[in-house]
């Protein structure tokens, strides 16, 4: 029977079907509605560096053909086969999406749904409907990911834009030529392709009027298309080209540069060629340049340059202004915000996202831990009940939380800590309170009792969470994850989290003769932790 599946949820594919050749469906239904329904091979920083394996109408299957476009066949709008034992290493998601193609918004849609099937049987449904949307335009339905394994999530996160605007999300770049020549064309009679249900080869010859911009020819028109903004290029390029019969200016311009390293100021004249167009330029322009600029016609814009070196540092843009942009622009790439896609996202080591979009449930974070939002959030007080805070007082795993809902996306940090997000299916971790930010709302947590004779400070307690979810672990610095051994202790102020099958005893070193005298190690109380193997503990390098 198929899983059904909700917004959110994720599984290994090998607990859905142990097969790897796959059926995935897409049914949409939207009266006088078109859309593209695509497929994106993304790498490991979602990004589509090869454009290959962007699977649309007009590019219906990948080089190796692990990713085929197969049509409209089985009561599905579109369906793709998906061999993953056969996708590159480079490869490491798979993106479904579908795009309106004209007028319309994703809230106008009726019931639709994504599906896998394997081996003739449906495994699993994620289903979806119009009221989850407002005025976007395109929809990210459902993702295969490789996470140590192949992995499968119902994503349903609408995209404001249309194709374009989600192909540039991915990092690609639209040809303009080459959409309104053949793709539009090409892709309006979809419905043809639910006469072939068999590969993406047959709704090549069945629809003459698409097979031109289609099947094999679809790989030679790309290059006709991009001669043509070749043949623009040069009109944008034709100021260059004139400069070039006139005898003395053009050659001048590269001689400039070698006399040119101590006045800078030279190429100035060239660039605009106003000041000397015929032989005055040319004249003190390599040799004379330092004395001869203040006296004829370079002296106005000479005027710039002595004052000091530096004004003639942009010699190719005199105004400086086109740098200034190029420089920014380079300076904030760097910092542009992290591809989504998850519900969780690392935008660096101190700054997490959470996308209340994604998942349904709401995320309850530490108090005063927001640094940004995005869209429609609400934040309100959650408490833990007159139990929950006598617990918390006694055992001091007490916190503060908020409870954030809504649809947009929430920017969370704290004091700089560097922030892990880790990802519970059904399992269970040790956290102490004071190492967490955030966390699913759907996971469970309760206060669990370490063993031994107690911790100074008294940290003779721990939190437990278990569930399907998300929780974010604060560390100072990069810790370290090391595995438990019958003979694993660790400092009871470095220790952060540690699996909950483990076993955690305090041993206490504490003897009569180390106190009496000083100039003991110090290390009197830690936590020996045994367990079977794949048990874990994280360690940070800081002490509380």
């Amino acid at each position: 029977m198929a899983r059904e599946f909700q917004r959110g949820h994720k599984a290994k594919i090998s607990d859905l079907t142990p097969g790897t050749d796959l059926y995935v469906g897409v049914q949409i239904a939207a009266p006088g509605l078109t859309f593209d329904i695509s497929c994106f091979g993304l790498d490991a920083h979602e990004q589509l560096s090869d454009d290959r394996y962007f699977i649309f109408f007009n590019q219906p299957k990948s080089p190796e053909e692990s990713i085929q476009l197969l049509g409209a066949q089985s009561g599905d709008t579109e369906s793709f086969r998906v061999t993953l034992d056969r996708i590159p290493a480079a490869i490491q998601k798979l993106s479904f999406t579908a795009t309106l193609d004209g007028s319309g918004q994703m809230s106008q849609i009726g019931p639709g749904y994504i599906r896998i099937v394997a081996g003739g049987e449906e495994v699993v449904r994620y289903a979806f409907t119009g009221s989850e949307f407002t005025t976007e335009r395109a929809v990210m339905l459902g993702d295969f990911y490789l996470k140590d394994v192949w992995r499968f999530a119902a994503v349903g996160q609408g995209f404001d834009g249309g194709l374009d605007a989600l192909l540039k999300n991915f990092g690609g770049e639209v040809a303009e030529e080459e959409a309104p020549p053949a793709a539009v064309p090409g892709f309006a009679p979809p419905p043809q392709a639910a006469a072939p249900p068999a590969f993406g080869a047959p709704p090549a010859p069945q629809a003459p009027q698409p097979a031109p911009a289609f099947g094999a020819p679809s790989a030679p028109t790309p290059p006709p298309a991009p001669q043509q903004p070749m043949h623009e290029a040069p009109t944008i390029a034709a100021p260059l080209a004139p400069p070039a019969p006139h005898a003395p200016a053009a050659p001048q311009a590269p001689q400039a540069p070698s006399p040119y390293g101590q006045p800078q100021q030279p190429q100035q004249p060239q660039f605009g060629q106003v000041p000397g167009q015929g032989a005055p330029p040319a004249a003190p322009y390599g040799q004379q340049a330092p004395a001869p600029y203040g006296q004829p016609a370079p002296a106005p814009y000479g005027q710039q340059p002595p004052g000091s070196m530096p004004p003639g540092v942009p010699q190719g843009v005199p105004q400086g202004v086109p740098a200034a942009g190029a420089g920014l622009q380079a300076a904030l790439q760097l910092y542009k915000e992290t591809p989504t896609g998850q519900r969780w996202t690392s935008q660096n080591q101190q700054l997490m996202r959470v996308d209340l979009t994604m998942g349904g449930a709401g995320v309850l974070a530490r108090q005063g831990s927001m640094v940004m939002y995005q869209g429609k959030v609400d934040f309100g007080y959650k408490g833990a009940g007159f139990v929950g805070r006598a617990v918390g007082n006694a055992t001091g795993q007490e916190m503060q939380l908020m409870r954030c809902t809504g649809r947009g996306q929430v920017f969370l940090a704290e004091e700089g800590s560097h922030l892990h997000p880790i990802e519970l299916q059904g399992d269970a971790i040790c956290v102490s309170a004071e190492n967490v930010l955030a966390f699913d709302e759907s996971l469970q947590h309760e206060v669990r009792r370490v063993e031994g004779h107690g911790i100074p400070g008294g940290a003779l307690f721990t939190m437990q969470f278990q569930g399907t979810g998300t929780v974010v672990v604060k560390t100072h610095g990069t810790p370290v994850v090391l595995p438990v051994t019958p003979t694993t202790f660790a400092d009871c102020n470095a220790v952060v989290a540690w699996s909950a099958a483990s076993q955690v005893i305090v041993s206490s070193q504490v003897r009569l003769r180390r106190n009496a005298y000083p100039g003991h190690s110090g290390e009197t109380v830690n936590l020996q932790f045994r367990g079977a193997p794949g048990n874990f503990i994280v360690v940070q390098p800081y002490e509380v």
